[in-house]
């Protein structure tokens, strides 16, 4: 059940948070996390604390110390293996720049696409595999709003706007990236803010002023807010490299360790969510340039913020949203709500849209024949509606019926035809129209109702 598999991860918790340092110090463990133990490639449905490594080995060549035990206190491990790597920024020497995949220029900023910063940086091996200065794409996240002055902001990636630790506070930012053909005339903004902790990789970038923006995603939508990342979720992002991509969020609790290069180092961030690849939608959620990307539940709400995954696709990994908006001092912005007038079905009083008064049937009197008197004809536009006053009243034509006389047998008398009129049925089954066995008392008291509701209300809206 999900309200015990909620409870058994609770108490897994605080033992995983204890044990974490001492597991992160093995040789290999880049991750750790609470997931389901998985044996000979079988997801046993045990949840247990799983070990993440770079390079999985044998108990046997590994030191006692690097050894993984097999429990901690009651609580079943797991070792598995995996690559993680920043999505971003892809980069590319100044030399050598082939625009990549979302190119577009947008003339109204907003998340999901193309951005990077206007200026190169000069890198070395390892980082690279020949020293050179480089150019870099990320993804333009959502626009939020700076709590302390309310100017508009771009959030992304601490990677992706910094890229290293010689960034400076007013950098120019270009959409789209330098390497997805940007130039100094595609400037939109300056590098305000940036953190880099143990919870967040984020910056944020003052939209200059003048600037269009909006709050929403490309291919998404509009952004309806933030909420926290919930285990089994569905959720989407627009990034510049992968577009538009589903998965599942796995973990609220990862831990994970990553180079961020040898200009800034090794960096861990605790209580990241870890998404899975929906493969029947998308190959991989994200790759590199994809940086920076919100991810979003499948209300729109706002519940990360993407900055790394593993090699092989399978995982994405994201910072929580409300740490990365505490943590950089802004809001999201969200599109208004659009109130719209309510109609209720429910209303007694009844209200006919566009009345037509009763006319009566046409019929030849001739002395000596006696004629049943058909009731007048109710001819109406619209169905009565059970509604409240409003210019969308809805409309309803009834099926057409002929309006007609009885003769007494034996009465040649011609009588024309005059045609069909539009009709209805009334609550006791009598069609508007019709003349078999209807009281003219009954039309009376119809009409007349008719007439004090007119009288009332005046002209109807159709």
């Amino acid at each position: 059940m999900p309200d015990e598999r909620t409870h058994a991860r609770a108490q897994i918790r605080g033992v995983k948070e204890t044990a974490e340092a001492d597991l992160l110090a093995k040789k290999n463990v880049i991750g750790v996390d609470i997931a389901d133990k998985v044996t000979d490639g079988k997801n046993t449905g045990q949840l247990s604390i799983v070990v993440f490594v770079e390079d999985k080995q044998p108990t046997s060549k590994l030191s006692a110390a690097d050894r993984v035990p097999k429990e901690i206190d009651g609580v079943p491990t797991d070792v598995q293996q995996m690559t993680v790597e920043l999505q971003g920024p892809s980069m590319q020497l100044v030399d050598d720049v082939t625009p990549q995949v979302d190119t577009t220029t947008y003339a109204v900023l907003h998340g999901g696409i193309s951005m990077g910063p206007l200026r190169s940086v000069y890198l070395t091996p390892p980082d690279v595999t020949s020293a050179g200065y480089y150019i870099f794409a990320g993804t333009l996240g959502a626009m939020v709003r700076d709590r302390g002055n309310g100017a508009t902001m771009a959030l992304t990636n601490f990677h992706v706007a910094c890229v290293n630790s010689t960034w400076s506070v007013g950098d120019r930012m270009v959409q789209p990236s330098l390497l997805d053909g940007g130039s100094s005339s595609n400037q939109f903004g300056s590098l305000t803010r940036a953190t880099l902790s143990d919870d967040v990789d984020g910056s944020v970038v003052t939209v200059d002023t003048g600037r269009s923006t909006t709050p929403s995603v490309q291919d998404i939508g509009d952004v309806a807010g933030h909420t926290a990342a919930t285990v089994g979720a569905a959720v989407r992002k627009r990034g510049r490299t992968t577009e538009l991509t589903y998965g599942t969020v796995i973990s609220t609790d990862f831990t994970v360790t990553i180079n961020y290069g040898s200009d800034v180092g090794s960096r861990t961030l605790h209580h990241q969510i870890r998404v899975q690849t929906d493969t029947s939608r998308s190959a991989r959620f994200s790759d590199h340039g994809d940086s920076g990307s919100v991810v979003m539940d499948n209300n729109r709400m706002v519940v990360g913020l993407l900055f790394a995954g593993s090699s092989d696709g399978q995982w994405t990994f994201a910072n929580p949203i409300q740490s990365v908006l505490d943590e950089l001092n802004v809001d999201l912005m969200v599109a208004p709500v659009v109130t719209r007038p309510i109609v209720s079905c429910l209303n007694t009083r009844l209200v006919v849209c566009n009345i037509t008064r009763p006319v009566a049937c046409l019929f030849t009197r001739s002395a000596g024949c006696n004629l049943t008197r058909t009731a007048s004809c109710l001819v109406t536009r619209a169905v009565a509606c059970n509604v409240t006053r409003a210019t969308w009243c809805p409309v309803v034509t009834r099926t057409a019926v002929t309006c007609s006389v009885f003769t007494r047998a034996g009465c040649d008398i011609p009588i024309p035809d005059p045609g069909p009129i539009e009709g209805g049925q009334s609550e006791d089954g009598h069609g508007y129209g019709a003349t078999a066995d209807v009281p003219e008392e009954y039309w009376a008291g119809y009409l007349a109702a008719l007439e004090e509701i007119n009288e009332l209300d005046g002209p109807d809206e159709a």
